[in-house]
C-alpha cells in the first residue's frame, strides 16, 4: 500500500469529524484513566501479595505470561469492556519482564479474534448487516489489500476490527493468513502499549516498585 492509500485508510478508520471526533477523543480520554486505575488496584494488590509469598516474586513470571495470554484471548474473544484485560497486563508487565508479557499478550490477542472470523465465515448478518457502511468499506478493504489490511486495522487501538474479522470469514480469507496477519499488526502495537504503559506506572506510582 502506498503512502496516499495507507493515510486514506487510517483517516477512515479512526477520524470522525465534529461531534463523532470530539466522542472519540473523550472515549479515549475516560478509557485510559480506567485502564490505569485499575492497573493501579492490581499492582496493589500484587504488592500486598509479596508479604505473603515465601518465594521472590519473579519465580511466578511463568503464570503472569500464562495469564497475559488468557487475558488477551479473552478480551479479543468478547465484547467485554477492553479496560479491565489490557489494565491486569500492564500490571503484569510492570512486575515482569514486559518483553514477554507483550509477546503472551499478542499472541492471546491474535487467537481471540478467531470467533468474529468464525462468524463471518458461518453467517456474518449475525453480528453486523452486510449492507452497513462499515461493512462495505471492509469488504472493499479486503478485496483490494488482502491480508495487509488485517494487520493494519490490527495495528490500530480502537478500530472496528471485529468487523474486518468477519468480512475475512465471509470471503473465506484463508483462516492461517489471517491469524498472521493479525499477529503482525498486533505485536507492535502491543509493545508500544506494555511499554508505555508499564513506564507511566512506574512514573505516577514509584512507591509501588
Amino acid at each position: 500500500m502506498n503512502k496516499s492509500n495507507i493515510n486514506k485508510i487510517y483517516s477512515e478508520v479512526i477520524v470522525n469529524k465534529g461531534k463523532d471526533k470530539s466522542k472519540k477523543i473523550w472515549f479515549l480520554v475516560v478509557l485510559f484513566g480506567v485502564t490505569l486505575t485499575l492497573s493501579f488496584i492490581v499492582l496493589l494488590a500484587i504488592v500486598k501479595l509479596q508479604g505473603y509469598l515465601t518465594t521472590p516474586l519473579q519465580e511466578y513470571a511463568i503464570y503472569a505470561y500464562i495469564g497475559a495470554f488468557f487475558i488477551s484471548l479473552l478480551s479479543s474473544s468478547t465484547v467485554i469492556f477492553p479496560a479491565p484485560g489490557m489494565a491486569l497486563v500492564l500490571a503484569a508487565a510492570s512486575k515482569w519482564n514486559p518483553a514477554w508479557i507483550a509477546l503472551a499478550a499478542s499472541i492471546g490477542g491474535s487467537l481471540g479474534e478467531i470467533g468474529a472470523y468464525y462468524v463471518g465465515r458461518a453467517g456474518k448478518s449475525v453480528l453486523i448487516s452486510e449492507q452497513s457502511e462499515l461493512y462495505k468499506r471492509a469488504e472493499r478493504w479486503m478485496h483490494r489489500y488482502g491480508g495487509w489490511i488485517v494487520t493494519f486495522i490490527a495495528m490500530v487501538p480502537i478500530s472496528p476490527f471485529d468487523v474486518v474479522g468477519l468480512v475475512a470469514g465471509a470471503l473465506r480469507f484463508p483462516v492461517g493468513k489471517f491469524l498472521f496477519h493479525c499477529w503482525l499488526g498486533r505485536l507492535p502495537r502491543t509493545f508500544v502499549e506494555v511499554y508505555f504503559g508499564a513506564t507511566l506506572l512506574r512514573l505516577i506510582f514509584p512507591s509501588l516498585f
